[in-house]
């Protein structure tokens, strides 16, 4: 847990640094704003409020992501084409959007800039960062500036890991080859994907400026921060959850639940007639670092296994530095499958493996390799990809 007695570190996001300059890099240009809920200021303005309020502004058109730009929907889903209330704004659905259907959209709204501010959390399968990639590739097709107002990472920018994506995998919860694990800022990523994977995709690199935090160091947890945390979505209440995201999230190509609808979704986990208490006492018996499991009974509330009484256990991190989500991911799936009386794979394992991003990680869990073995054979995708991020990070 942070330390309660360090006072927080003060930074300014990519918006704030903006709008101290008083907006000096819009004026006179038309402007498009991708956002949600996490879009706002130090004092929790929506900053499409503050765009549109401002002298110079010229505010046209707003897009939401997944979830929409209220944050009203659940996974997977998103919200229909509206006017902003507040502003009167259009406010168009480009989730899942990508090539010729969302270049007509961006030149129906009729900008020039499209603005993106919204928080990450650090996982390659927050389909946020791809809403991101789509929409540069899209304003290098279509000749529209795109400009990123970046934002911490708030898991730290330390500690990219994981396997790296496979092409003949890409999906919307991973376009092109990423660590599960990135550990970069959303302006970090969009240099990198502008660089070395739009031109594949438009023939040329998008118009790209970041407007650069102040003050954050990549060792820090957002927590750690003067920012407040407002859920990037739904089932994403807190940044403890955001830790554990990158190895609990793989549940989502199982049959079990991850508690969506509990309180605790991504650190609780089970399924209807699962012999939990057996699960629990192996998980503890792994001495995993920085992570204790209790055994537990929840309903979800939402997708897997809504409103049954599910046996299985709550994820307690007793110490994120030492916690290791990925590894504790793994050895759950692990051991899981040892206790598990049916197939644990969604659809035949094919979920899982757009999740993992190949169908690697499946092969190695069903042959019984240890979750240590299998890690180790992460570290040339880990060292490779520190190299190939180096030249884009900003801090």
């Amino acid at each position: 847990m942070p330390a309660e007695c360090s006072p927080p570190v003060k930074i300014r996001t990519g918006y704030d640094v903006l709008e101290a300059d008083g907006y000096q890099a819009l004026k006179g240009r038309k402007l498009g704003l991708i956002a949600n809920p996490t879009s706002v200021d130090r004092q929790l303005r929506h900053i499409a409020d503050r765009l549109h309020a401002a002298p110079g502004v010229n505010l046209k058109a707003i897009f939401g992501p997944e979830h929409g730009f209220r944050g009203s929907a659940q996974a997977g889903h998103s919200e229909t084409k509206s006017i902003d209330p507040r502003t009167g704004i259009p406010v168009y659905d480009m989730y899942t959007l990508s090539g010729p259907k969302l270049d007509a959209l961006l030149k129906s709204a009729d900008i020039d800039l499209l603005v993106f501010d919204i928080q990450d959390i650090g996982a390659r399968f927050y389909t946020y960062i791809w809403s991101m990639f789509d929409a540069l590739a899209a304003c290098a097709r279509c000749g529209i500036a795109f400009m990123v107002l970046d934002r911490p990472n708030p898991i730290t920018g330390l500690h990219p890991s994981g396997p790296t994506l496979d092409p003949a995998f890409s999906s919307f919860v991973g376009r092109v080859p990423l660590l599960l694990r990135h550990g970069m800022t959303v302006g970090e990523l969009a240099r990198l994907f502008n660089s070395r994977f739009v031109p594949q995709q438009a023939g040329r690199p998008a118009r790209l400026s970041v407007i650069p935090i102040t003050g954050w160091r990549r060792d820090l947890y957002q927590d750690e921060t003067d920012l407040v945390w407002v859920p990037p979505s739904p089932n994403m209440p807190d940044v403890t959850t955001a830790i554990a995201y990158p190895g609990t999230c793989l549940f989502e190509g199982t049959t079990l639940s991850v508690g969506r609808g509990t309180a605790s979704p991504f650190l609780t986990l089970g399924a209807p007639n699962l012999d939990a208490t057996r699960w629990v006492d192996n998980l503890n018996n792994a001495s995993l670092p920085g992570c204790l499991f209790r055994e537990d009974w929840f309903t979800p509330g939402f997708k897997v296994a809504k409103d049954q009484l599910c046996h299985g256990l709550q994820l307690a991190i007793t110490d994120r530095k030492s916690f290791d989500p990925l590894l504790t991911g793994v050895t759950l799936l692990q051991t899981v499958l040892k206790i598990s009386d049916s197939p644990i794979w969604r659809k035949s394992g094919s979920t899982f493996d757009i999740l993992a991003g190949s169908s690697t990680l499946r092969h190695q869990l069903s042959q019984g390799m240890s979750a240590p073995d299998i890690t180790a054979s992460w570290k040339t995708d880990e060292a490779e990809f520190a190299l190939q991020r180096r030249p884009f990070l900003m801090y």
